[in-house]
């Protein structure tokens, strides 16, 4: 099973769906979003429907709600919008991963997969990095870097403004 939050217009749900998982979650705060990404899923006939689940609610309040229920997931996206639009606000933002990262960790189940990204220009590869290291940590569980993911080609970083590798995102396998 897949939870994707933040999941906006649906296109990792949607990719899992095709990918053959059983079932997909997806949750977005806003109602207009999940309307597009039901949209999306119904321009592809060839996914089936019945296995996506939508919910509207806050990513914060659902995920802690989830763990108490006992639900468990092989597969959790974290694409979260910018927590932090400068370096001022790297603090406050660093404290938001970290609540999002530790609830998700604790939802994986063994073995299961963490897709988890930053797309804030004022959270480095390296402090993201340490903020879902100090969320594992936390929790107890183990989780390996399979795959560091960033920006494609055309994203472009200019030596000259940092800030600008604001698309970082790690896929982790979780003990």
């Amino acid at each position: 099973m897949v939870l994707n939050c933040f999941c906006y217009t649906a296109g990792f749900s949607l990719q899992a769906l095709a990918g053959g998982a059983r079932e997909v979650v997806s949750m977005d705060s806003s109602g207009p979003a999940l309307a597009t990404g039901q949209r999306n899923l119904a321009l592809n006939p060839q996914l089936d429907p019945s296995r996506a689940i939508w919910r509207e609610a806050d990513v914060f309040t659902e995920l802690r709600n989830l763990r108490g229920s006992g639900e468990s997931f092989d597969l959790i996206v974290l694409d979260p919008p910018k927590f932090a639009h400068t370096a001022a606000h790297a603090e406050r933002a660093a404290r938001a991963y970290k609540d999002i990262n530790l609830s998700a960790l604790r939802l994986l189940a063994p073995g299961g997969f963490l897709m988890t990204y930053s797309c804030s220009g004022g959270i480095s590869p390296e402090l993201f990095q340490k903020i879902v290291a100090g969320a594992a940590l936390d929790t107890g569980r183990t989780a390996r870097i399979v795959q560091r993911l960033q920006g494609a080609a055309d994203h472009p970083v200019d030596l000259a403004f940092p800030e600008g590798e604001y698309l970082k995102g790690l896929l982790l396998q979780i003990d």
